[in-house]
């Protein structure tokens, strides 16, 4: 019986042991994911790809790549489907997938791979200061974990505006620049004239998260009312699929050519980020949350700052300078603040739970009007997880 307790313990002390290395490396494949679908898709932009050609291809191939775990995992809801939940997963796709996707990579066309990522850290905090404003969420100002997350949130701001308004000094940086272009004279190394407006792009990038904030609303109902995340995901994917093709058609003025795939840069970008940006992100990501929570994989977000930054630099020949660098290191202090926040009142709840009565009217309460900030807010604490 004591040999068989102690197998039990080595058994999950080895466990743990393994978790505690594959969870990091994880999440740092996670990013690495992120840094190379924005450069793949910053240089399929600048061949000519249109916006939501790429969102349309993209979001088929997540399909494709989700369905299997949909099938193995959720096949027992598919007859619970019904068109309100349809109605519901569609709207998510609007805002998440449509909206919140398709002005990033506007933005992207229109400035750069290391400019664009400063917006996605900020997601978090965007979705904050909306459930702020729509009343779902209180900045509880006189606790240590609100004060941490206004901070935050006021240092992401301003972080934000640096990098956009200031430029400052121009870097030499210690690395080769442009290789892309000076290695293999790669055409896509160099955006078009017509692309390059870093104020329609900041723009574009702050539409993007406020869709983000908006999709992370709508999306903790979704979860609630039907909460099998492999069938929603491959329903809202091939929604996204269809609403990104009409408006695509509809942008393309019904170019067939715009649509055409061939064995080039461009159907690397789709399957890239169909496959590795939303297959394998999603179930990553899905694995940490269920080890860790919901902070857990934001905590590596800086990671594709600064990777995407130096190959950016590398790869594109992006010039760096002082406003660039001190706004994403702003965006970073302003984002661990907020998240260091988020924790802290998460782990309060955690221990200290609503009585059954609060419970019951708190559940009461949002049946009725919208869903909890807490829930929202956890949700939106990690900005890679995209449809």
């Amino acid at each position: 019986m004591v040999e068989a307790g102690e197998k039990s313990k080595t058994t999950a002390m080895a466990s743990w042991s393994v978790e505690a290395v594959m969870l990091p490396a994880s999440m740092v494949l996670v990013q690495a994911f992120t840094m190379g679908a924005l450069l793949l898709s910053k240089l399929a932009l600048n061949v000519g790809m249109e916006p939501f050609v790429l969102l349309a291809y993209r979001n088929l191939i997540g399909a494709i790549i989700v369905a299997p775990f949909a099938f193995y995992f959720d096949r027992a809801m598919v007859r619970k489907v019904t068109l309100k939940i349809v109605g519901w997963l569609s709207v998510s796709a609007l805002f998440g997938i449509v909206l919140a996707m398709g002005l990033h990579y506007y933005g992207l066309r229109a400035t750069t791979p290391a400019y664009s990522v400063d917006f996605l850290n900020l997601i978090p905090v965007v979705t904050f200061a909306m459930a702020v404003l729509l009343r779902l969420e209180k900045l509880a100002a006189r606790t240590l974990a609100g004060r941490m997350k206004m901070a935050g949130t006021a240092i992401c701001v301003g972080g934000t505006m640096v990098a956009s308004l200031y430029k400052g000094k121009l870097l030499q940086p210690p690395w080769p620049t442009h290789l892309l272009l000076r290695q293999w004279h790669h055409p896509a190394a160099t955006a078009p004239a017509h692309h390059r407006n870093m104020a329609l792009g900041t723009v574009y990038l702050c539409g993007s998260c406020l869709a983000y904030a908006l999709w992370f609303i709508v999306q903790v109902r979704v979860a609630r009312l039907f909460p099998c995340k492999y069938l929603s995901t491959t329903i809202a994917c091939v929604s996204g699929t269809a609403q990104a093709l009409l408006i695509g058609a509809a942008v393309s003025h019904g170019r067939a050519a715009s649509w055409r795939l061939s064995w080039d840069l461009q159907l690397v970008a789709v399957v890239y980020s169909g496959a590795f940006n939303t297959g394998a992100t999603f179930c990553l990501i899905s694995w940490a949350i269920s080890r860790r929570g919901p902070i857990y994989p934001s905590m590596f977000n800086s990671l594709s700052l600064v990777a995407t930054t130096v190959l950016d630099s590398l790869l594109l020949g992006t010039v760096v300078s002082v406003g660039s660098l001190l706004g994403s290191l702003l965006i970073v202090i302003g984002l661990y603040a907020f998240l260091w926040g988020k924790g802290r009142e998460m782990q309060y709840h955690h221990q200290h739970p609503p009585t059954s009565t609060s419970s019951a009217a708190a559940d009461q309460n949002n049946n009725n009007k919208q869903p909890p900030a807490a829930t929202i807010a956890a949700a939106a604490t990690n900005a890679d997880e995209r449809v």
